[in-house]
């Protein structure tokens, strides 16, 4: 028989068992070819490896590598559908419609979101940081109430949820409810007092009660911690215009300027050093007060 083999199929099989081994070879040369890429911020290049990869063998775990790479080389669409043919693959792994809802968060497709929050919800409803993200979908869609009952939850189960606490806070306010904004805020200010968003939050409470100077003070603190917030000097450009402090209002402006062009641009349409006063009129008479 081994003679037989030899002279009629042997050729054949080692032919074959060849070309099997090989394609294993490849497949690992891509794959480890593309994770080494991965971290080294090459994305693109990482990118082509796992589709090479792919086409040798499906692999869950490469379709996971192509995925962040997707996500972090900008191609959102793209990542999405790797997690789906994941999610399909793995129904109850909670973190991959997890990842799903914050990539559809970041695409701006709420509804997406709200889908994968709820199959992440299937697998564990108690996921404080799962019911952060459905308040965001919810918020999204226009639908703040069932937000704040996401967000309430979330802190019934985590107390210390600093996200959920900003996020319930900035959506009462948003809803004109400021007593119960400043109650979240009053809780966040007292575990971060640094914190710049936390910070922000609080001015525009001040902001909304008003309260021009505290709020004005507020901001001040937010430059100083970060130079460059044009949020910060916008909005604190608006409570001084209100104040009737023009000179204030319009170096807060120019600052804005200074620092993102564009801002100012889409504030006003149009932005020149000509006219700064009636520019400054225009652009606070147009932007939200409260940033949100």
């Amino acid at each position: 028989m081994g003679l037989f083999k030899a002279l009629f199929g042997g050729k054949q099989d080692n032919t074959e068992e060849n070309k099997k081994n090989d394609e294993a070879k490849n497949f690992d040369m891509f794959k480890y070819d593309g994770v080494k890429a991965t971290r080294m911020g090459q994305q693109a290049y990482a990118i082509k490896c796992f589709k090479a990869a792919l086409e040798i063998k499906d692999d869950l775990e490469v379709r996971d590598y192509l995925a962040t790479a997707l996500l972090r080389h900008g191609e959102l669409l793209p990542a999405y559908e790797q997690l789906q043919t994941l999610a399909k693959a793995q129904p109850d792994n909670q973190a991959i419609f997890i990842q799903m809802a914050n990539v559809t968060f970041m695409m701006e497709d709420y509804e997406a979101m709200s889908e994968a929050c709820e199959n992440a919800m299937q697998i564990n409803d108690s996921n404080p940081h799962v019911l952060l993200l459905y308040a965001k979908a919810c918020i999204g869609q226009g639908n703040p109430i069932n937000a704040i009952a996401m967000l309430t939850k979330a802190i019934a189960l985590d107390p210390d949820f600093g996200d959920a606490y900003l996020l319930r806070s900035q959506t009462l306010l948003n809803m004109g409810d400021r007593k119960s904004a400043r109650e979240d805020m009053e809780k966040l200010i007292a575990t971060y007092p640094h914190n710049e968003d936390v910070l922000m939050l609080k001015a525009r409470i001040e902001h909304a009660e008003g309260k021009a100077d505290e709020a004005i003070l507020t901001y001040s603190l937010v430059i100083e911690l970060n130079p460059f917030s044009t949020d910060a000097f916008k909005e604190r450009g608006q409570v001084k215009y209100e104040k009737g402090d023009m000179i204030g209002a319009k170096e807060d402006l120019q600052k804005v300027l200074e620092i993102d062009p564009d801002k100012v641009a889409a504030i006003t349409g149009e932005y020149s050093a000509e006219g700064i006063e009636h520019k400054v009129k225009q652009a606070y008479s147009n932007i939200n007060p409260f940033g949100i």
